[in-house]
Formats: structure tokens, sequence, C-alpha cells
């Protein structure tokens, strides 16, 4: 027998629209700006622009008034027109259905359509100058879709080939496989198709070869010592080869002016530049750091619209819930706007106030330990918020463009007891690998050493860390050739 019974809970629930301004506060400035043109295409009732003085609203309102009193008093009477060709040309005066209805000092200006091909519809039209049959042509095709953005297959021919017979319902074989793959390698860019680094480097050296370089020393080291030469591993090269230093260092010249992904700086147009647009712009003016919203980049003006408002008031039944629905959808946008920029506000000043050393001298090494508990604190808002805010936006000060959420590190306690942030002491590790010797590069103990020697006392492990965040290499990959 089922039985009720009676229970009290605490809970969390968000309504629609505080989960609805969650994600419109996480939004960049750009995708911001693209969300208020489509609501201003959808929603009747926002217009763009400064808000209407109340004189303006209320001529707008008499207008209206005025315009549906004169309609509903006066009896429209509708005349029957037979010449239909006459009365599609009535509205339109003469002179706009000439040729020449323009002056010669007009000056037309139009914005030039740029035409751009990806690096898969280039290739696939070498491709087809080539004389391949129809099964080849399909083949080669489905090779060169299964080439990456790096312009390398990283699929083997084995795996294609089952692929293309379960897809065409036809056996395919990878050693025709084999044939239409070195087809491709021949298309342009040099190395298009290459399997693996060292089928890349060769695929190069051998055009060059065509074009009369003497790269026969090149192509003798990478195909019989590419592990040694990725290590840098140079003494043993010369070791087991018997090379001469003055032609092993030319050859090794040779070989790191190849391009190890042949379509990374190919083809520019098909390649995305991604544009960074502050939301917010810091200045220092009289000893004092001032910060503003990028007005520019930011929201537009909203307002209501006027004659949508009057008409509320006079709508029927069947149409009030719609016209109400709009005006509330936009009275939120509006309040949802401000609501943003005033918490974003409050985030990069606080941020600011605990980090002045920073922005006044732009320098790493002043940069404190700081994280989202901290801000939050101070705001006295969820930590949440803060990550929100933050992320994706960036703030323009007079010595660069800084992403927000970079300013946040971990603290460590140097050998003074003073907690430093972890940023501070990737910038040392830094500049001791700039100044190392390349011929012998420090590895990460000695590295550890040197930090230590600076106060700040960190493991080995923890420079490997550091210096992979970095994108350091290992000191052996960093080692240089005199």
């Amino acid at each position: 027998m089922q039985q009720q019974t009676q229970s009290q809970r605490q809970s969390l629930k968000f309504s629609p629209l505080q989960i609805q301004f969650l994600n419109f506060l996480q939004l960049s400035s750009l995708e911001l700006e693209t969300y208020i043109k489509n609501e201003l295409e959808e929603n009747p009732a926002l217009d763009e622009g400064k808000e209407e003085t109340p004189a303006e609203a209320q001529e707008a309102q008499d207008e209206w008034d005025d315009g549906a009193a004169e309609t509903s008093g006066e009896e429209v009477v509708l005349q029957d027109y037979y010449d239909f060709e006459t009365l599609d040309n009535d509205d339109i005066p003469s002179y706009k259905t000439r040729v020449d209805n323009h002056s010669e000092d007009d000056e037309y200006i139009s914005t030039p359509m740029v035409q751009t091909k990806t690096f898969q519809e280039e290739l696939h039209e070498q491709l087809h100058w080539l004389s391949l049959s129809e099964r080849q042509l399909m083949l080669a095709e489905y090779i060169l879709n299964s080439i990456d953005e790096d312009g390398l297959l990283r699929f083997t021919l084995e795996d294609l080939a089952d692929d293309l017979s379960f897809a065409q319902n036809t056996l395919v074989d990878a050693d025709e496989l084999e044939e239409l793959l070195h087809v491709i390698q021949q298309l342009d860019p040099p190395g298009i198709g290459s399997r693996n680094l060292q089928e890349c480097l060769l695929l190069q050296l051998r055009h060059r070869a065509k074009q009369g370089e003497d790269v026969a020393l090149a192509c003798q080291l990478v195909e019989n010592h590419m592990h040694e030469i990725t290590q840098k591993n140079y003494n043993k090269i010369l070791r087991v080869s018997g090379m001469e230093h003055d032609a092993f260092k030319d050859a090794l010249h040779q070989i790191t002016r190849l391009n190890p992904k042949p379509l990374v700086g190919y083809n520019d147009s098909s390649t995305h530049h991604n544009t960074v647009y502050p939301e917010f712009i810091l200045s220092y003016q009289d000893g004092h750091l001032e910060v503003t919203l990028n007005g520019s980049k930011n929201a537009p003006e909203l307002r209501l619209n006027s004659a949508l408002l009057s008409m509320a008031q006079k709508a029927p039944k069947s149409a009030a819930p719609f016209v109400k629905s709009k005006i509330q959808a936009a009275r939120w946008l509006m309040q949802a706007i401000k609501q943003r920029e005033n918490t974003m506000m409050r985030v990069v000043k606080t941020v600011i106030t605990l980090q002045p050393e920073y922005f006044i001298t732009g320098d790493l090494r002043k940069l404190k330990p700081m994280i989202l508990k901290d801000v939050a604190d101070i705001i006295l808002m969820d930590i949440s918020t803060v990550s929100r805010v933050t992320s994706n936006k960036y703030i323009q000060t007079p010595f660069g463009t800084v992403l927000l959420k970079s300013l946040f590190s971990e603290g460590i306690k140097n050998q003074d007891g003073k907690e430093v942030s972890n940023r501070e002491i990737q910038q040392h590790l830094a500049e001791l690998v700039t100044q190392e010797g390349k011929l012998q590069p420090l590895s990460d103990q000695q590295l550890a050493v040197l930090l230590a020697g600076r106060g700040y006392p960190i493991a080995r492990r923890t420079v490997a860390k550091y210096r992979e965040h970095l994108n350091i290499p290992a000191a052996p990959l960093r080692r240089e050739w005199n």
C-alpha cells in the first residue's frame, strides 16, 4: 500500500530569464553585436538610438491618434481599375524608367567582392587537369578529402581502402591507392599528401632537386638520420656518417628551410584571421587608472518603439498578447544590457584595484597572485559570474591588449615567505632560457637551481610544467648548430 509523506527541503531554482542572463553575460562584444542585430530584426518593439524625450514621445502619440481618427472618420472608396498596365506604372516617375537617369558627376562606389578558394577546392581543381579515368578520379578525390588542414594524410591506405570498399560497394586495393597517392603528391604545394614528417621533407627536397638545387646530401640525411635530426643529435650524425662539418651545416640549413606542414602559410585565403575587440579601455592619467567600456564595440543604445507602445493601448484582443510579449522582451533586453555592463565594470574595476602595479608598469613580474574567488568576495557575487565576465573578454591597456582570464594565477611562496604569482616565475624562466647558450642549453634541473638562486625554490617537475606552458621545448631540442 502506498503511503504519502510530507517533507521540507531547500533547493535553488533559476528562472528562464536568469539562465538567459547568465548566458548573455558570457557573450563577447562581437557575439553581443550579432545578438542585438537579430533582435532588432525580429522584435518590432526595439529601435536603435537614444531614448526619446517626453515631448517627442507625446508628438508620436498625437500623430498616431490623429492618423487613427482621420482613418476612422473617412469613408474609404475603392475604384475599379481595368487597365492593369497603366496601374502598375502609375506611381513610377518616367525618369526612373530610363537608363540614362544619372549625372556625369555621379560616383558609383561598390564594395569589391573577393572570391576565395579553400585548399580542398584548389587541389581538386589541379586533380581534374590530370589524365585520370573515372574510377581513378573518384579514388583520388576520396584521398584528397582525407587530407587534413596541415596537408598531411593521417590515415593508412589500408583503412582508406576498407572505407572505400564499404562505401562504394566495390573492391579497392591499398596498392591502387598507393599509386594514386604518388600522383597526388606531385600536386602543389610540395609535400601535400605526406604520411609522416620524413616523407614530407623528402618530397619537398625532390621538388627542389627538379628545380636545379643540389640537395643530395640533405636527402641522404633525411633518409638515414631522421631520428637524430629530430633530436638534434648532430654530433652522432657527424660521427656515423663521416660528413664534413661545412657540408653538414649547409645540408642542415636546407632541411630547416622546409615546411613540415605543407598547407600552413600556403593559402592565406583559407585561413581564418581572428581579430580581438577589447571590451574595456584602460588609461593612466594624472597618477590614476581609469577604465571605460569600449563604446564602439559594445552594445548600441536601444529604445522602445513609441509607435508600437501607442498601438498596444488600442490593439485588438487577438493581437494584444503578441504586442505585449514583444514589449516585455524588448524591456528585458535593455535591462539585461545595462546589468551586463554594470557587472562587467564592477569586476574589471576590482581586478584593477587588486593589480595596480601591473596595470601601471605592464610588467608581468608585478602581477600578484589572484584567483576568481578573491574578486567574487569583494563584489559579493558568485565565482561563476566572475568567470563568465572574464571569459573571452579583453582590456586595452597602454602596453597592449590583455585577456582578463590570463591575469588570474596561483600563488607560490618565495624564500622570503612572500607569496608571488606563478606568472612572475614563468617570466624569470623565459628570461633564463633567452640568455642561455644555444650550444649547451640549460636542463630543467639547472633552470630550477638558477630560479632558486633568484628566490624561487621550485621543483624540477614544476619547471618542466611551466616550460611546457610557455611552449619552450626541452633542452636537447633548443640546441643549435654552430
